[in-house]
Parts: structure tokens; sequence; C-alpha cells
């Protein structure tokens, strides 16, 4: 069973949710409340109570399944139409946390690899000259022996734009088994493979920054590290997110 979803901000128009790792947001249409009605069956009962949560609620993005971190939702029709349209015009500033094998170097830059379906695999995504644009900026924020602590700002929003991007410069994310090849890459320590096998990625949602409108001021939604990224950093004695 996932760990619980958490409220991270809540207004009469939107809602941030800290979404666990393991939780799909896959969306079909014959079921487009599917992922809302997850999302809410993974939030403790008390938390959807004292925000008025409901099967109301508009999902605005997605995230991986495994990934964590801060996901939007409207809570009306407008507000899930102006939240969209800031996402499509690239106006919201996404910052993503990121344990990855090695060391990526220089230790801060741009990718702009374009991005198109692997036809030999539908899961996957590939780098593909004839794909669509995608861009990411990276800095590393800090190295231990065998990966490091990435930043991640994508400037587009493609299907698994970080996971491709990351492993096409030979730094999969941990965790990553679509992309990511052989687990552990050297680590012999038991407790540090456990720690390095969550089974998932470990790629954090981890701030998203809301610009102001005529209607809402200025909003900076930030998701703390789950237990078990947290413990892979203080294994590895990198810092928290909060001094990167």
């Amino acid at each position: 069973m996932h760990p619980a979803a958490t409220v991270l901000y809540a207004d009469e128009r939107l809602v941030a949710l800290g979404k666990p790792a393991g939780v799909s947001l896959a969306t079909r249409r014959a079921e487009p409340g599917a992922a809302v009605a997850r999302l809410l069956a993974a939030l403790p009962a008390a938390e959807r109570d004292a925000h008025g949560l409901d099967a109301g609620l508009r999902l605005v993005h997605r995230l991986d399944v495994g990934t964590s971190g801060v996901v939007l939702l409207a809570r009306d029709e407008d507000a899930h139409r102006e939240l969209v349209r800031a996402f499509a015009a690239r106006t919201v500033g996404k910052l993503y946390l990121a344990l990855v094998w090695g060391r990526p170097r220089p230790a801060a830059g741009r990718w702009t690899e374009p991005l198109g379906p692997d036809r030999s695999d539908r899961r996957r995504m590939r780098v593909d000259p004839a794909g669509r644009a995608a861009a990411t900026a990276y800095r590393v924020a800090g190295r231990a022996a065998g990966v490091s602590l990435v930043r991640l700002e994508p400037a587009t929003g493609r299907t698994h734009q970080l996971r491709v991007h990351l492993a096409h410069a030979g730094h999969p994310v941990v965790g990553d088994d679509l992309y990511g090849g052989p687990r552990h890459r050297g680590v012999r320590d038991p407790e540090l493979r456990r720690l390095l096998d969550p089974g998932h990625t470990l790629l954090h949602a981890w701030r998203l920054h809301l610009p102001p409108t005529p209607a809402n001021p200025e909003l900076i939604v930030t998701a703390p590290l789950p237990p078990e990224f947290a413990a892979a950093l203080a294994a590895l004695r990198l810092a928290p997110p909060e001094e990167v």
C-alpha cells in the first residue's frame, strides 16, 4: 500500500496535493474522474473533510505513477481552464528533484533533444530528431559515491521528459526500471542497496510556482520529500532540498 497523500494548499479555487509514488493519474475517456478519485482515496478522511474535497475536483496536470510531489486540482471549470492555459503557456515554474546514477557533466546545463514514442516499446519515449520539442534545465545539487542529486526545471511537459533526458545523458533516475538499466551500479553496502531500490523512481515534483494573475496572487507550493527519498539522501550524506 502506498503512503498517504497530503493537502499542501487549498483555497476557494484550487487545491495542491502531495501525491505519493504509486498513485496513477492516468485518465481514460470512459472514466474521466478516476484519477481524482484515486488521489482522494489516498488522502486521510479527516483531510478530505477539513478542506471540502470531493469528486467535483478537476485535475490540472499529471505526474507519472512512480513520481511523487505537487499536483494541482481546480474546484471549478473557470479555475481549471485558467490553470490549464497557464501550463500550456509555460508560465508555471516547475522544479523537480531527482537522485540519478553517475555525475552529470557539466554540473549545470540544458537538454533540448526532441522526444517521440519508442515504436519498439509502447511504454517508452525516446530521443527522436523528428519528435516534439523538449527542453530541460538541470543543475547538480550534490554528489555522492555513484549518484547525484539533481535539480530539474522542465520548460516543456512531454511524456517522461525528465526520465528520458536523464537516461539519454547517461544518468537515469535511481529506481527507474523502464529507462534505468542495471540497478545499484556497484553499490555494495546492503542497507544503501535497499534504499536505492525503492520500487519506484526517486523523482519528486518538489515545487510549483504560479505567477500572479488578475484573479489570483502569486503562489509557490512545495512538497516535502517522501520518507524513502529523504532516507536515501541521509544515507548518502546529501543535503535535503531546503539546503540546495
